[in-house]
């Protein structure tokens, strides 16, 4: 399978998950708004949603996979399912004493990391923690959900694990349609979905088990012990873990800060489902199928294939973002109108809200390229070198949502949030081009410029239509009218950017093509060379 089909497979199956995501935010907005329940509920989700990806995604995509892939290159599928075993047994028993001891301690975390603003209101404070406790076994899930995953990843089974996460969205719009159906008060509401994230973490860890044991390994739970192979993966995901993190660190910062004012909290968070459509497709399915490609080229010395994958990858992440960044620019108003103005979000919530997406629109290239730019460190086994940059990020993101708050209220946690993210981005990239890791093409250049040039002429058109449909678009308008105009719009302004690329030579048809037939040069060699990770 070539790289970009491996793109579309895992962007594909993260699109189903991310229209059920939008669903599930569609109804959420209708049945609580931005009030008092939505701002806890997110407070209390976040929390589990961070740990999650500090201990599992970050650190198992950064540090799991290229180890995994090391043992199947030198010991085969025993190795690599003894290697599986002796990891399981380590991390079920860490995270075990971690959600008890998190559990215990959650009236503190709250009051001192998640939402400190609640203190002073009794029962917010006291639902959140009380939320928060039923939901943190989801970490426990969704880590060795995480570890199973980069399992299936590194054996090129990819379609699981990326559809897994619409379990999440599926039962949480169950849950909302029974609060809805039923006229649930909104604090019953909270209750149905917090127990609907414990019961989809459950769900997604069986899913993937199935697909391990579909791709040819069965694990068995053994006593944990800190083996070589161990203590390697911990040294490795100790500072990965913070680095796969930095979105929900930063997000986790902006939230405390954001707690002290009713509403903030959920209308960042209806936001960031948006922007989260772009950089799931797209980001993660580059992440995800770029860092076991790039381990495997790297440990099989093939240095020309792991630049030209790297190169590759940048320009397809910038292929599609830079549209996409300009069009939530434009659109905004209208995105979060036809999405959410109805039930007990006003047009009050949607110039808040639109007025957050503007600006992650801005960040959106700048947080897809991290994802394609790690893994030119992971895949090296190198974790220390991101994670600095990573500690860079969130002192910026820090100090700018202190001092921006008071002025921008939630947009200043929103311009901190992009900022810090286009700072990431920069360092990732200038240290890969020191190190000679990464040399960058010409074309790319070329190509980036006038990909910058078709998006800006989509932008214009979107404006001048905007502007010509605003009656269809102005709340006034039967949902259906603002339907049909923003889809409209959307249909206009993709081949417009499509065909103006093309035209301009922003992108090369024939090179998306031949990428397209092309099989990756290091999969080809694990063919040719009986490699027993392809043969799964």
């Amino acid at each position: 399978m070539s790289l970009v089909k491996k793109f579309m497979t895992v962007g594909g199956a993260t699109l189903g998950s991310r229209i059920f995501g939008f669903a599930r935010e569609t109804l959420m907005a209708a049945a609580l708004g931005t009030g008092p329940v939505a701002d806890v509920f997110y407070a209390a989700f976040r929390f589990p949603n961070l740990f999650r990806r500090l201990f599992a995604e970050g650190a198992f995509n950064a540090a799991f996979v290229p180890l995994f892939a090391k043992e199947i290159e030198a010991n085969g599928l025993d190795g690599a399912k003894r290697f599986s075993e002796e990891v399981f047994g380590v991390l079920f028993s860490v995270l075990m004493i971690l959600t008890i001891g998190m559990q215990l301690a959650m009236p503190l975390l709250v009051e001192w990391i998640i939402a400190p603003g609640f203190a002073d209101d009794p029962e917010k404070f006291d639902l959140t923690v009380r939320l928060a406790i039923v939901m943190f076994p989801y970490l426990m899930c969704m880590s060795l959900t995480a570890m199973l995953s980069g399992m299936l990843n590194s054996l090129h089974h990819f379609f699981a694990a990326a559809i897994a996460p619409v379990f999440l969205n599926v039962l949480m719009i169950g849950a909302l349609g029974w609060a809805l159906w039923t006229g649930a008060d909104p604090a019953a509401t909270a209750w149905a979905l917090s127990w609907s994230v414990l019961g989809a973490g459950l769900l997604q860890m069986a899913v993937v088990y199935l697909g391990v044991r579909h791709a040819g390994i069965r694990i068995g739970f053994k006593r944990p012990r800190f083996t070589p192979n161990v203590k390697r993966l911990l040294v490795l995901a100790v500072p990965a873990a913070v680095t796969g993190g930095i979105t929900q660190i930063n997000q986790l910062i902006g939230q405390a800060i954001a707690s002290t004012k009713e509403g903030a909290i959920s209308a960042l968070q209806y936001a960031d489902r948006i922007y989260q459509l772009p950089l799931g497709v797209v980001g993660i399915a580059v992440a995800v199928v770029l860092l076991p490609e790039l381990a495997r080229a790297l440990k099989g010395g093939h240095m020309k294939e792991a630049g030209t994958l790297q190169n590759r990858s940048i320009e397809f992440v910038l292929f599609l973002t830079l549209p996409a960044a300009a069009a939530i620019w434009v659109l905004s108003d209208e995105v979060i109108r036809v999405l959410y103005e109805r039930g007990a979000f006003s047009e009050q919530n949607t110039a808040v809200v639109a007025s957050i997406l503007a600006i992650y629109g801005i960040g959106l290239p700048g947080f897809v390229l991290i994802k394609a730019l790690q893994p030119g460190y992971y895949a090296r086994e190198d974790t220390k070198t991101p994670m600095r940059f990573t500690m860079v990020s969130v002192a910026l993101n820090t100090g700018l949502a202190i001092t921006l708050f008071p002025i921008f209220e939630e947009s200043g946690i929103a311009i901190a949030e992009a900022s810090a993210g286009w700072i990431n981005a920069i360092l990732l990239f200038s240290v890969l081009l020191w190190r000679g890791h990464l040399a960058v093409e010409r074309a790319l250049i070329t190509r980036t410029l006038r990909l910058i040039i078709a998006s800006a002429i989509m932008a214009g058109l979107l404006v001048y239509l905007s502007q010509r449909w605003a009656a269809w678009l102005s709340p006034q308008s039967p949902l259906f009218d603002q339907l049909l105009a923003l889809g409209g719009l959307i249909a206009i302004a993709m081949p417009v950017y499509f065909a103006i690329a093309f035209l301009i030579g922003g992108a090369d048809i024939g090179m998306i093509r031949r990428n397209l037939k092309r099989k990756a040069k290091s999969t080809e060699d694990q063919a040719a060379s009986g490699g027993e990770g392809d043969q799964q």
